[in-house]
């Protein structure tokens, strides 16, 4: 008889344990969210470095060429600069990003994984944005 309560006290807190806190697989899912939008972009990290060095080359032939024409020079290197900016985001975002949640109850990671969500989505918005510019300023 004892053990038999004690069977069913632990299938009883294992069944507890697994509906107590929903959260924890929103967690999950949310984890997976995040390196989905990372994984979005991540390929294109050699396409932004590649666009910022060809802007460069621009800028400078544009110098070269005719130096008065700042306009065109500046919009070279700030577009150069967003893309290298774009491109430094990502990383500046994977250095600070966490995998660890011992200690951490679901709540406080919850709170965690809502503001990398953000973070991760604007890195997102950065490269997508300075890869549009790049395809509108920049004509082979």
């Amino acid at each position: 008889m004892k053990l038999f309560a004690s069977a069913l006290t632990l299938l009883i807190s294992f069944l507890v344990l697994a509906c107590a806190n929903p959260l924890i697989e929103a967690n999950k899912e949310m984890r997976a969210q995040i390196i989905g939008v990372h994984d979005e972009v991540m390929p294109k990290m050699g396409e932004l470095m590649s666009l910022q060095k060809k802007a460069l080359a621009q800028a400078d032939s544009l110098y070269a060429q005719d130096s008065t024409a700042t306009t065109q020079i500046e919009s070279m290197r700030t577009l150069a600069g967003q893309l290298d900016q774009a491109y430094e985001g990502m990383f500046v975002w994977m250095r600070q990003y966490s995998l660890e949640e011992e200690g951490k109850t679901p709540e406080e990671i919850k709170t965690y994984l809502d503001d990398q969500l953000l973070k991760v989505n604007q890195v997102n918005t950065e490269i997508k944005a300075a890869l549009d510019q790049a395809a509108t300023q920049m004509k082979d």
